[in-house]
């Protein structure tokens, strides 16, 4: 069966960039560039590994050889830092969609169509259709053989996916922060629904809401016993 492409450190496509060498950022997206392809969208997901929330994926077009200084994965940035960077990409990219997938979607659908249907509807919300899509991590098939490449490791080797990480880091973060207001005593503007000791002992003092995943253990066993 045919699969996208992926870019790995020992079994990179003839001329493409392994994710191992990308020193300069834009190293990959001058790649493609270089072939015709003028609109390259980073995409990448937050928010796969949380028992409760949306998982949410951002795509970015950057301007042709414009860089955001201080971008990284957003991993590796504080918080006040990636609001500050977010801001910059937003008003700087060419065009910035945002997609999601809720709870429930990630229930009835899986985790992985979940993240590659938030991933679809980013890539719709551009305002301008991109040329390729260089994704974070292994390829999508939803996404089109033809018009993407998984990049393992692009968060921190590929400037426009580093870009697209920050932007949906900061856009989850805000949106827990708005629900544990709605719902306390989960902590989840400290955990953003991370599965952290405060987090579990909420589920069991007050048991699952609406926004948590109960195909996940053990959100799923905690609802069972209620």
């Amino acid at each position: 069966m045919n699969t996208p492409p992926v870019l790995r450190a020992s079994d990179a496509p003839r001329g493409a960039p392994s994710a191992t060498r990308l020193q300069n950022p834009l190293e990959a997206e001058r790649a493609f560039w270089s072939r015709g392809f003028q609109r390259v969208a980073g995409v990448d997901e937050v928010g796969r590994g949380p028992l409760a929330g949306p998982v949410v994926a951002v795509a970015v077009i950057l301007p042709t050889d414009v860089c955001i200084a201080g971008a990284d994965d957003s991993k590796r940035l504080s918080p006040s830092h990636r609001v500050e960077l977010a801001a910059e990409i937003v008003a700087t990219a060419l065009t910035v969609g945002i997609g999601a997938a809720s709870s429930r979607e990630i229930d009835t659908l899986n985790i992985r169509v979940a993240t590659a249907l938030a991933m679809q509807r980013a890539v719709a919300r551009l305002r301008v259709r991109p040329d390729h899509l260089l994704v974070d991590g292994l390829p999508v098939p939803e996404l089109g053989r033809d018009f993407h490449t998984g990049i393992v490791g692009g968060d921190r080797t590929v400037h426009s996916i580093s870009c697209a990480s920050i932007v949906a880091k900061v856009t989850r973060d805000r949106l827990m922060d708005r629900l544990a207001v709605k719902h306390p005593g989960f902590g989840w503007e400290r955990n953003k629904g991370y599965g952290t000791p405060e987090h579990l002992a909420g589920l069991r003092a007050r048991g699952p809401t609406r926004h948590h995943r109960f195909s996940f253990r053990p959100v799923g066993d905690l609802a069972h016993r209620c």
